[in-house]
């Protein structure tokens, strides 16, 4: 799964039609009339072929004869690919929709990265460790700006994944790094996030001591802080709000004082 470039008129198109129709301004089922999209769009009619063929690629479109092109039913779309979801993402302020995708993509989280720890553990190599110091050290610079924050905790799951030295798992990055990012985004810019650097120190110290239970324990603790911190965007007063009920976290209840600031 290969992003899409993000090119000239041609990306900004596909992207301008994708949106369209994942946020329902062009709803399900509905027919597109080319010739209105490509005044509106103002491009060529072979550069809206071309960008209409991205999105058939992605299921989200489809042409037939005496019907047109027209837009396939959600259950078609392909929600795994990672455009899909970073379009889905970028669209604009964060929404009751959003939210919503961002709690599926928290279960897929526990779902995933805890298994795929543990086989980091016993597998990663001197050079996955090291992947994962650095990453851990550019989350603790005091200088870091949020896009900087972002891209270390990026670079350290990606780098988890890695270590897993399973082909399957590692491009489950691209799946979780679209969501992963548009929720780092908006915690990292937050006053009352918590320093990310211990919990995801614990998660590299049990890997590095090749210890998957620790390494399994230290993850499920990270991702619920993640919850944790998602959550308390919501009532940021006492920031008390359960992850559990808001559905970011795993909601396995894990103490505060277990890997604080994980994301």
């Amino acid at each position: 799964m290969t992003p899409y470039a993000r090119r000239g008129v041609h990306g900004q198109t596909v992207e301008a039609l994708a949106r369209r129709i994942l946020g329902g301004e062009i709803p399900e089922g509905a027919t597109l009339d080319l010739v209105a999209l490509q005044s509106e769009l103002d491009v060529s009619l072979t550069a809206l072929r071309e960008s209409l063929k991205v999105l058939a690629a992605k299921g989200m479109v489809d042409a037939r004869q005496k019907r047109g092109t027209f837009v396939r039913a959600r259950a078609d779309w392909n929600l795994l690919d990672a455009d899909v979801l970073r379009w889905q993402f970028e669209g604009g302020p964060t929404t009751g929709a959003e939210r919503s995708l961002l709690r599926n993509l928290a279960e897929v989280r526990a779902i995933i990265e805890p298994a795929a720890v543990r086989l980091a553990a016993e597998r990663r190599t001197e050079a996955d460790l090291l992947s994962l110091e650095t990453a851990v050290a550019a989350m603790g610079r005091e200088e870091a700006d949020p896009g900087h924050a972002v891209d270390a905790d990026l670079a350290f799951h990606r780098a988890l994944l890695t270590a897993t030295h399973n082909e399957l798992l590692e491009r489950m990055e691209m799946v979780i790094e679209s969501g992963l990012a548009h929720r780092d985004r908006i915690v990292h810019s937050s006053p009352h996030s918590e320093d990310p650097v211990p919990a995801h120190r614990a998660v590299l110290d049990a890997v590095r001591d090749r210890d998957p239970q620790a390494a399994e324990t230290a993850m499920r603790a990270l991702l619920d802080q993640a919850g944790r911190d998602l959550a308390r965007l919501d009532s940021p007063e006492d920031g008390t709000e359960d992850s559990s009920e808001d559905g970011t976290g795993t909601g396995t209840g894990t103490d505060d004082t277990k890997g604080s600031g994980g994301r």
